[in-house]
């Protein structure tokens, strides 16, 4: 319940709202649903979080529309103001006034998913979870196929614990974005999750409602707490002591550290899990780790390198090596466990394309063409590995298609370059009209690219 002052003003509130729910109950009765409408939305506007209150005004709203599913005449034209008030409140974090914009809206259509996803953000930044799920599940009713209405929805069953909800969620998703990889890893996480839950291990709220505790705790004293109930981290160790066995432990502590960003103990927890099991999820979620970790060492030898350090320098080329040699061998067995998924074919090609191995870019990348999210930049690369391979035909064909998917505006860089490979490529091949077209679309851009303008005027000059 919302706290509005004391408890003898909460329960003259919680009257009032009663009276207004009997109103409204006895209005709905008579079918008088503009006034069931007031009486409901007043008892909403007192109590947001109380989910029985939204529906019965969720419900007469319908009645009002003879369950149109369309709510009023014209409606468009009266709900780009309110939809304006709800853009501004959610700006200013006002979630109460976000709250009551979206009820208005859904007052003229009860169907609008929008206004529905609207209320089920604002109760879900103001706590009331039963409520945010509700109107969350509502929006996807009406809008099934609305990746962002379906990732909240994913979102809250998760928070909430509701794994195999989630899970069925993401599957969705999946089926309306099947080359989206990262449907299917949160796929895997959430697996993790349904593994503590079927081993009959505590929830993740107890989980967190533990550590509030032990954080409580531990701020008011000044020994460490490490006694049964007073740390997470303790209290998952001593279950992986009692049951060794256990992988569904493993991966509970495991999330612990990973929602307290200790990389370095996720994985070694993640490593032992994995050497007990052998779990295929396991090993991809350790795998990830590790990589990260190697990243982030990397990232530091090159911010020490910049600074003058040699040894640093030294390091960071043989880190870098180390890092691509290890995402290679885990981004080949990843593509025959997962032969159709064109994101990790992509990310695959780039690693041979910067370790100079076009003959095993070349098919991934013919593959990852197809894409879309890729297309542009791979068929960029693509050129690339075939001028390397002096198969410069080929290398023609894929700039020109390259041409046509990618735009200064969006991509600067592989714009530039492609129209410039192109005009050296024809102007090589003596096709000197198509390389001044290609030089000039440089210039247009940036007239100070590389040697472009020399090579136009040479070109130019030789036209006569």
């Amino acid at each position: 319940m919302v706290d509005f002052g004391t408890q003898e003003d909460n329960s003259r509130r919680k009257k009032i709202a009663n009276e207004w729910w009997k109103k409204g109950t006895e209005a709905m009765s008579k079918q008088n649903w503009d006034f069931a409408i007031e009486m409901f939305g007043n008892a909403v506007q007192f109590f947001p979080e109380f989910l029985n209150y939204r529906q019965a005004l969720r419900g007469v709203e319908e009645k009002k529309y003879n369950n149109n599913k369309s709510g009023a005449k014209m409606v468009f034209l009266k709900v780009n103001s309110l939809r304006g008030r709800v853009k501004k409140a959610r700006a200013a974090k006002d979630w109460n006034e976000m709250d009551k914009a979206a009820e208005e809206g859904l007052t003229l259509n009860p169907w609008d998913g929008q206004f529905n996803h609207d209320v089920g953000e604002a109760c879900r930044e103001r706590g009331f979870e039963e409520m945010a799920t509700w109107a969350y599940e509502k929006a996807v009713e009406v809008d099934p196929e609305n990746k962002a209405f379906l990732t909240s929805l994913a979102d809250i069953y998760e928070q909430r614990g509701n794994y195999q909800g989630a899970v069925g969620i993401y599957q969705r998703l999946a089926r309306l974005e099947p080359l989206n990889g990262s449907y299917r890893s949160k796929i895997t996480q959430l697996g993790a999750s349904q593994t503590i839950d079927r081993g009959g291990y505590e929830k993740a709220k107890d989980t967190q409602e533990m550590k509030r505790g032990y954080e409580h705790d531990r701020l008011s004293k000044t020994e460490d707490a490490d006694g049964p109930g007073m740390s997470v981290e303790a209290d998952l160790q001593r279950q992986i002591r009692k049951e060794p066995e256990n992988v569904g432990h493993y991966i509970k502590l495991a999330e612990y550290y990973r929602k307290e960003g200790k990389l370095t103990e996720q994985a070694e927890i993640l490593k032992k899990g994995l050497d007990l099991s052998n779990d295929p999820n396991l090993r991809e979620q350790w795998e990830d780790v590790e990589l990260v970790i190697t990243k982030r060492q990397l990232d530091q030898f090159k911010d020490a390198a910049t600074k003058g350090n040699a040894e640093a320098k030294t390091k960071a080329v043989e880190l870098a090596r180390e890092l691509i040699a290890r995402e290679v061998d885990v981004f080949t067995r990843r593509i025959d466990r997962y032969p159709a998924d064109l994101k990790i074919k992509y990310e695959l090609a780039e690693r041979y394309f910067r370790l100079k191995k076009y003959q095993q870019a070349i098919p991934l990348y013919q593959q990852a063409a197809n894409d879309p999210r890729h297309e542009a930049t791979v068929l960029v690369n693509l050129g690339k590995c075939f001028l390397a391979e002096n198969r410069n035909d080929l290398a023609r064909r894929q700039f020109e298609k390259a041409v046509t998917k990618i735009n200064h505006q969006d991509t600067p860089d592989p714009y530039k370059e492609c129209h410039y490979i192109l005009a050296r490529l024809y102007e090589q091949a003596k096709d000197n009209p198509k390389a001044e077209n290609h030089y000039n679309e440089v210039l247009a851009v940036d007239y100070s690219y590389k040697d472009t303008r020399e090579r136009l005027e040479k070109l130019q000059g030789a036209a006569g």
